[in-house]
């Protein structure tokens, strides 16, 4: 109890010195999980269109602990554009190192992985005003099973992420 007390409080502080000193953030927020995350949660953002001619950064942020037992993640994420256009993407995160270390940053056994969705390849741009809606779901399955994991455990947040890019 007093580790986790411990984890919470230095990921909190963690994020206030982030989010306080960071100036690409255009917008940054995050989902608790309730114990164990469902396969049918869905962690929905809404958010507007920053700028619509420069380029961004989009991230899922995910906060986990020694609890997750797999080397990757596979998530669903939905990005629903404001003219109704609705683009989904089936992704996987590599999570642990070959030795099962939990990859991230973090003191404790809390981690925290800031995990590209778009602008790594070519940059991303906003190319309609409004608002912008990002679904997130996980899709985990053990090895030979048909069916996913119905409770992931392991995952206490999930946030979404843009920021400015570097590079215009």
């Amino acid at each position: 109890m007093l580790r986790t007390i411990k984890a919470l409080f230095f990921g909190i502080i963690s994020c206030f010195f982030v989010v306080s000193c960071d100036s690409n953030a255009v917008f940054d927020t995050y989902k608790s999980v309730p114990k164990e995350w469902h396969k049918d949660s869905i962690a929905s953002f809404n958010f507007k269109a920053p700028d619509t001619l420069k380029n961004y950064n989009l991230y899922v942020n995910l906060r986990n602990t020694d609890a997750y037992k797999f080397s990757n993640l596979f998530l669903i994420v939905e990005l629903d554009y404001p003219n109704g256009k609705v683009v989904t993407d089936t992704l996987e995160y590599k999570m642990a190192a070959p030795n099962g270390e939990l990859l991230g940053t973090g003191f404790s056994d809390l981690k925290e992985n800031k995990l590209w969705f778009r602008g790594y390849k070519e940059p991303f741009k906003f190319n309609e005003e409004g608002e912008y809606i990002v679904n997130i779901q996980h899709a985990m399955r053990k090895n030979g099973d048909v069916n996913g994991v119905e409770f992931l455990k392991g995952i206490t947040d999930i946030g979404f992420r843009v920021e400015k890019a570097q590079k215009e």
